[in-house]
């Protein structure tokens, strides 16, 4: 854990993600990436010079069978205010709508739900469990698919809402969050999203596991070109910085 919360600690800073006395909203899917994060920072706010505090944010799209019962449960363990808000989006966009390329709309809709449940708590600022394999498919995703040199952000100000969304699990790979799952048996809620395993990314995530066994550092030097260039938002405070997934 301690190296684990070292390195959401060095992103925080590399970024300058978190102010003095704020109280950062914490988007807990309930998959192993987003408990992950909310485990790292009630870690972290006990020693961090910089005080702040958490709380946790569920959006439930409404797909059967997902009970987030042992999220609330961690979140008292962690001491963390937990607010859980039930919607239908996952029938609006696979039943009403019946959307054939669901994902965009999904993520849309989701980032605005979020938002609303942070302005209604009076809250600024939410963390989002994106890590480092998440950004360096996201880079071939829009290579890819949109022939642009383009990836979200470590740190985006939202002016429409006025919520700015960071990322402080960049610095952490995806082997890393799973071993951290498992060494500590953290819950996780299963994704029964229809099209989970089934979309582009996932077409990328193998591609880079084919490559990486010819290539084992190429994810490093995909995500070190991305803040040497440096993509929008993505130089570090410190170059000297890297990675270590």
């Amino acid at each position: 854990m301690n190296k684990f919360t070292g390195l959401v600690r060095r992103c925080i800073e590399d970024y300058r993600m978190i102010e003095d006395g704020e109280t950062i909203a914490v988007g807990v899917s309930g998959g192993k990436d987003s408990v992950s994060l909310l485990c790292a920072l009630a870690s972290l706010r006990k020693y961090y010079p910089k005080r702040f505090d958490i709380h946790a944010v569920t959006l439930s799209m409404g797909l059967e069978g997902m009970d987030f019962t042992p999220i609330a449960e961690l979140c008292r363990s962690l001491e963390v205010p937990y607010t859980l808000r039930e919607t239908e989006l996952g029938k609006i966009i696979f039943e009403y709508r019946q959307e054939k390329n669901p994902c965009a709309l999904c993520a849309k809709m989701r980032r605005g739900a979020l938002h609303d449940i942070c302005a209604e708590l009076g809250i600024r600022k939410i963390a989002l469990a994106h890590h480092y394999d998440d950004a360096v498919e996201t880079f071939l995703l829009s290579l890819f698919y949109e022939g642009r040199l383009s990836c979200f952000q470590p740190v985006t100000y939202m002016s429409r809402t006025g919520i700015t969304q960071i990322r402080p699990l960049l610095y952490v790979g995806e082997g890393t969050v799973r071993s951290l799952v498992q060494k500590y048996n953290l819950p996780v809620v299963q994704n029964l999203c229809p099209k989970n395993g089934k979309s582009k990314r996932e077409e990328v995530k193998n591609l880079l596991k084919t490559l990486s066994a010819q290539y084992p550092d190429l994810k490093s030097k995909i995500f070190g070109a991305m803040q040497r260039l440096p993509l929008e938002g993505w130089e570090p405070a410190e170059y000297a910085r890297r990675p270590l997934p």
